[in-house]
């Protein structure tokens, strides 16, 4: 279980919460409830009614939406530190997107008629959910362009480029992503493709020297030669 000062501090972290006096991050904690998400585990499913949000205390998980082929599309991965679902908190309209696990994670659940009464009696929390809201729009429009306007290499190695910044750590010149668990099939869902097209893309990066395969890492020998390469 999670301990109540674990629950409040959890809940202080996010970009959401971060405004609250200590006394509404209490209450919060008092009325939030555990729950475990295994990886590949569905949370809920995009057009079922919401009942409220999820603050990420571990782990990470992906909002995505399945096209009329069967193919997925991740909107946007959520890691822990942030929350999920706040959208029908604030329209009451059903969850836009199906939302699962993208690693063992753990979140708390917060219904949404105590986001509601928070947001009234806090105008500052409301301005926080705007920039949440904002933040969300931005990654939106980022993806409908990477979509878009890239092919699929560039949309790999823009990728390779974000999880570096995300989790990598640094090698001179270039980053290195150790424990690289996604699979081909995972990052086609991220990038709009089918698996078969990432391993072709994968091999293209490495034939150039842009991209190393060492095992369960990846190393990007030169971020500004791929940052050149994304670019176009």
């Amino acid at each position: 279980m999670v301990m109540q000062l674990d629950r409040v501090e959890a809940i202080r972290k996010t970009p959401l919460f971060a405004s609250l006096q200590p006394n509404e991050l209490e209450r919060l904690a008092e009325s939030a409830v555990e729950q475990k998400l295994g990886r590949g585990e569905i949370l809920f499913l995009a057009g079922e009614p919401a009942k409220g949000l999820y603050v990420i205390v571990e782990g990470s998980v992906r909002a995505y939406r399945v096209g009329v082929d069967g193919r997925e599309q991740v909107i946007h991965v959520e890691r822990a530190g942030t929350t999920i679902a706040e959208v029908p908190c604030f329209d009451e309209g059903a969850y836009p997107s199906t939302v699962a696990g993208e690693e063992d994670s753990l979140l708390l659940f917060i219904a949404r008629i105590e986001v509601q009464r928070l947001y009234l009696d806090h105008p500052r929390m409301a301005l926080s959910a705007l920039r949440v809201m904002a933040a969300r729009l931005r990654k939106c429009a980022r993806l409908v362009e990477t979509l878009s306007l890239h092919d699929v290499d560039r949309r790999l190695a823009r990728l390779l480029l974000a999880e570096a910044h995300e989790r990598g750590r640094r090698t001179g010149t270039g980053w290195r992503i150790d424990d690289f668990l996604m699979t081909h099939q995972q990052v086609a869902s991220r990038i709009g493709t089918v698996r078969e097209v990432v391993s072709r893309a994968f091999s293209r990066l490495q034939q150039a020297g842009l991209v190393r395969i060492e095992a369960k890492s990846v190393h990007l020998p030169d971020e500004r030669g791929l940052r050149q390469y994304v670019e176009g």
